[in-house]
């Protein structure tokens, strides 16, 4: 990880140079000068990076505007055709299909990035693309779980543990995600049975977020709990006694590895209706898709690269893959996203 965080230190000083809070004012200064607004829901300091390396690059300099990932939705579709926002950036498949629903995509052709990312990671209608990969996954207490235990999903409805897992609420998109994508491999039924066994089996109610989870392992509150790959990475990489004490307790693994595969979920970046800079909206999302973009996304957030062939260096990372990836459309989670809130709500998922 050397390199990247030299990048890291090397670009924020450019970063520094370009406008990056709001739109200019100036028509001369946005005339002798190529500009993209980007509005992102990312928070990552890998995003600066990327930011700073993409204007060193092309000579594009970005407005970049960050909000939550609803907020950002509502102010743009707020905005309607005066938005001066290109490019929309936000997290989790449940959100894309937010913005998408509200008409804040263009339709654009994305078929020159198909020999870069899978298709399953393209929208098929072109409003968006993934550019960075999560993975919902388990962790357990290595003292009271045994390896093995556990291999799916599933597996967590089962009985025994009962009053023995931790997870977020269901306001969490993640889990919304997740489960949307039972509900796409199994059916309706079949995800409202596993999500109430879930309920059933909960240590305490849903509280925090996940790295609490995994902190509420280690603390004996809970055996087992559901969450995002990179928090656990992101403890492992910690200098904290406390987060080093969380990982030396417990066990990450990727479930449904002879089955549908992990569930995956992403980042991803659309070009926005009204983009007033087309031509440069376009080449930032093929930026982020970059080999140089794809490696700081692994090497600085521990987020699987949407690219597979792409390269990097990271030992955390290195250490969980490679692991079978579920490779179900992502548009289908947004898709099922209605249906997997009103399952949360039936079986009492707080």
């Amino acid at each position: 990880m050397k390199n990247t965080f030299s990048l890291f230190a090397a670009t924020l000083a450019l970063a520094a140079c370009s406008p990056t809070s709001q739109t200019s004012d100036s028509s001369d200064a946005e005339s002798a000068s190529r500009v993209v607004n980007v509005y992102s829901a990312r928070h990552y300091s890998s995003d600066a990076v990327v930011y700073a390396a993409f204007t060193e690059a092309t000579g594009i300099e970005i407005n970049l505007i960050e909000a939550r990932g609803d907020q950002l939705i509502e102010r743009v579709r707020a905005d309607g055709e005066r938005s001066p926002a290109d490019v929309i950036v936000t997290v989790d498949a449940a959100r894309l299909h937010r913005a998408e629903e509200a008409g804040l995509f263009a339709s654009s052709d994305f078929s020159e990035f198909a020999d870069r990312l899978p298709s399953h990671l393209i929208h098929p209608e072109g409003y968006w693309l993934a550019v960075a990969q999560r993975s919902r996954v388990i962790a357990y207490s290595n003292e009271r779980v045994a390896d093995g235990e556990i291999t799916t999903y599933a597996d967590l409805a089962d009985p025994r543990w009962n009053d023995r897992i931790c997870v977020r609420s269901s306001g969490s998109v993640y889990n919304q995600s997740l489960l949307a994508s039972i509900v796409a491999h199994e059916g309706e039924e079949a995800a409202e049975a596993w999500a109430q066994a879930i309920v059933d089996n909960m240590a305490r109610a849903p509280q925090g977020g996940d790295r609490d989870q995994l902190r509420a392992i280690a603390a004996g509150e809970c055996d087992v709990a559901i969450t995002n790959h990179y928090y656990f990475a992101m403890m492992a990489n910690s200098n904290e006694p406390a987060d080093q004490a969380v990982v030396d307790q417990t066990t990450l693994f990727f479930p449904n590895q002879d089955t549908t595969g992990a569930h995956m979920n992403v980042s991803g970046a659309g070009i926005a209706v009204n983009a007033p800079h087309p031509e440069e909206a376009r080449e930032f999302i093929a930026f982020l898709i970059s080999d140089d973009a794809q490696r700081i996304f692994a090497e600085m957030t521990n987020e699987v690269p949407a690219v597979p062939t792409a390269s990097w260096e990271n030992e955390t990372l290195s250490a969980m893959m490679p692991f079978n990836q579920d490779e179900l459309a992502i548009n289908e989670l947004g898709a099922n996203n209605a249906t997997a809130q009103r399952i949360f709500d039936r079986v009492g998922w707080q």
